[in-house]
């Protein structure tokens, strides 16, 4: 028996971080969308914050999803997404990639926009007029932080 609590005494305590503490919250965003759409959720409520509601702003701009609403319930809101279904039943969105981190900041000039599959997916980008998808960041002639990639 004294030995059992001699091993127990050796061992750290573990520092969890709080649940609300989130170092990427877009990559947290973009995760919990990738999750609810592969397991065919018909919606996934993510924490609102400006950049996220204008991520969703170009997902539906650029029809990867059905829409999105602020839910205030307190202090804090929460967005719910709607995604969207083709007829036989697939997913319009099949993969999403978080691509400037915080640890990594990935900018694109005017003439360096990234296309994705070739053109068949968006890339979101944060630019000085706001975020927007690839496509009307070339058309607009800016560059800007490349957030993610949809396909």
């Amino acid at each position: 028996m004294a030995t059992a609590v001699a091993k127990t005494a050796n061992l750290k305590p573990v520092k969890r971080a709080s649940p609300g503490v989130v170092s990427d919250p877009i990559a947290d965003m973009l995760t919990r969308v990738r999750n609810a759409n592969t397991a065919r959720h018909p919606e996934v409520k993510v924490p609102a914050s400006k950049l996220k509601l204008e991520i969703a702003r170009v997902l539906k701009e650029e029809g990867y999803i059905a829409g999105y609403e602020v839910e205030a319930d307190g202090t804090t809101q929460t967005m719910r997404i709607i995604f969207k279904a083709r007829p036989d039943r697939t997913r319009v969105i099949s993969g999403l990639k978080r691509i400037s981190r915080p640890g990594l900041r990935v900018y694109a000039r005017k003439t360096e926009i990234p296309r994705v599959l070739g053109g068949l997916g968006i890339a979101v980008l944060s630019t000085a007029e706001g975020v927007m998808s690839g496509r009307q960041a070339t058309r607009l002639g800016l560059g800007g932080e490349v957030l993610a990639f949809i396909w």
